[in-house]
């Protein structure tokens, strides 16, 4: 994908953070942009936004990853806007952490079917079109996919779950032409956890850090495939 103007990609939790990171990163390279967000508004403020950035296109678009029907309807109006997908970023995702103690089944739930069982009906959604393409796939998954740590039973649960999920189905798909990259950000300054970012973030991975390694990635020559990537701060805060 070495001439990425007018390619087309579709961002899940494309509002703040990583995706809207990756986002801008694809707006400056000519592509035309899909971000989703469970909120219409949040979508359309950081659409006004990135609209600015002058070369590619954005679309603002209403999604819960947790719905197979609305990620459908995600792609039936990308398709019926641009006519192709060519890329996918499954970011959407969320945390919530305790003891197993204290733990509620609604915590749990809610974080497997946001950042497991949200990515499986986004590749589904999305697989014919990609097909298509043969486009490139990338999921949003963590350091916490292979380091587990306390108070986090239902994160470690959804990512380490992202990751096996990712390298089983680039096996699957690359028969298609298809590339599937789980990208493995450790701290990054975002709005995750209910977060506000602030200038003590600044020893943190950015999230243009990421957009530029996607766009990276999207560059890598077809016969190369990164398929699992860790990345971490160089310099974390000494403890």
């Amino acid at each position: 994908m070495n001439d990425l103007k007018g390619k087309v990609a579709l961002i899940t939790g494309g509002s703040k953070g990583i995706g809207y990171g990756i986002a801008e990163s694809m707006l400056q390279q000519g592509m035309k942009v899909a971000i989703t967000s469970r909120s219409q508004q949040a979508a359309d403020d950081a659409a006004k936004t990135l609209a600015g950035i002058d070369g590619g296109e954005v679309l603002a678009l209403e999604s819960d990853v947790r719905s197979m029907e609305s990620q459908e309807k995600v792609v039936a109006a990308i398709l019926d806007k641009w006519q192709k997908l060519d890329i996918v970023i499954a970011n959407a995702g969320l945390g919530k952490f305790g003891s197993i103690e204290d733990l509620a089944p609604d915590q749990w739930n809610q974080t497997i079917e946001t950042n497991l069982t949200g990515v499986f009906y986004t590749t589904k959604a999305t697989l014919n079109a990609l097909k298509e393409s043969k486009g490139y796939l990338i999921t949003i998954a963590s350091l916490a996919g292979t380091n587990f740590f306390a108070g986090g039973s239902a994160y470690n649960a959804s990512k380490f779950g992202l990751v096996g999920f990712s390298q089983a189905i680039m096996l699957d798909l690359r028969q298609y032409g298809i590339k599937v990259t789980t990208i493995m950000p450790g701290s990054v300054t975002s709005h995750f956890n209910d977060h506000t970012p602030n200038p003590d973030d600044a020893w943190k991975i950015q999230p243009e850090d990421l957009g530029q390694m996607v766009i990276d990635l999207l560059n890598m020559h077809p016969r190369t495939l990164p398929s699992k990537i860790e990345v971490r701060p160089t310099t974390p805060p000494k403890k």
